[in-house]
């Protein structure tokens, strides 16, 4: 019986109870085995706990072999390469953004001077580019909490991934859901990514078998520009990959948190080679002075 880590929080284990179904159903019994966070006991905005903070303890656990396989959200891993570990990414959900507002609003609909909650740089920066007027509110805690925030009207409308949404049962309840050159996501949004310690041939045997190819190509392009930038995880910092045949078409896009300026950069590579199309943008976008905007 193989243990999957997870969070506790109802997301969570609801990502990593997909993991779990389909190692079941290849014929690989597991169950899951809850790890309590810094992230999941901290009311501080990532930003300021640190980069992998939700990620470090379900490693730890599978360094300790308390669990064999851990389930994380991709896009929070640190981009930094962990030989100790061997890592697949299954089917992704959808990449995009979605709004949830009061009284079936979208973005253009709320009115001047809306309350919008989010933390994340990333989304931050961008909305102040569509709608400088926004009052733009900090958010914390799990999907039901931040939507909570929306019905109780401590706020008029809150930004959250789609795919987290979707994996939830939730999403009926985005009142927009947002064209990627619109509202850029996250690199790997969407995108799981299980892991297993390296040298266990079973587990490794197990998750393989649950390996998406497009998923894994499309993420390691949108992380290796993250990578290059040496941007974290909170940076506002947006990539999207799609495939179409042999290639990867890469977009990237790099933001200054007031929504004054940003950069993007679109490229074409080889399917096979996803990193190298990531290096290529983010050198592009470097060339372009990102820097300066993500130390903006």
């Amino acid at each position: 019986m193989l243990k999957i880590g997870t969070r506790g929080s109802n997301l969570a284990t609801t990502q990593a109870g997909h993991v779990r179904d389909a190692l079941t159903a290849g014929g690989w019994p597991a169950q899951l085995s809850i790890v309590t966070t810094a992230g999941d006991i901290s009311a501080a905005p990532v930003e300021r706990i640190g980069v992998g903070v939700f990620t470090s303890a379900l490693r730890d656990s599978l360094f300790d072999g308390d669990v064999d396989v851990a389930v994380h959200s991709f896009k929070d891993l640190p981009t930094a390469p962990e030989p100790r570990t061997h890592l697949i990414v299954p089917r992704r959900e959808d990449n995009r953004e979605a709004l949830i507002a009061r009284d079936g609003l979208t973005l253009a609909q709320l009115p001047a001077g809306a309350r919008v909650g989010t933390s994340a740089p990333r989304r931050v920066a961008q909305l102040r580019a569509l709608r400088p007027d926004l009052d733009i509110r900090p958010l914390r805690g799990n999907i039901e909490t931040r939507m909570g925030r929306v019905t109780s009207g401590d706020v008029d409308a809150v930004i959250l991934a789609y795919a987290g949404l979707s994996r939830a049962g939730l999403a009926s309840w985005a009142t927009e859901v947002f064209a990627p050159d619109v509202l850029m996501p996250a690199p790997a949004q969407g995108a799981l990514a299980v892991e297993c310690r390296v040298d266990d041939a079973e587990a490794r045997d197990a998750i393989d078998s649950l390996l998406d190819a497009t998923a894994f190509r499309c993420a390691a392009a949108e992380r290796t520009v993250l990578a290059q930038l040496e941007a974290g995880c909170t940076a506002p910092v947006a990539a999207f990959a799609t495939l179409d045949g042999e290639e990867i078409r890469l977009t990237a896009g790099v933001f200054a948190p007031d929504g004054s300026a940003q950069l993007t950069q679109t490229a074409t590579g080889e399917a096979t080679e996803p990193g190298r199309l990531g290096q290529a943008v983010a050198a592009s976008l470097l060339e372009r002075g990102a820097a300066d905007l993500i130390q903006y």
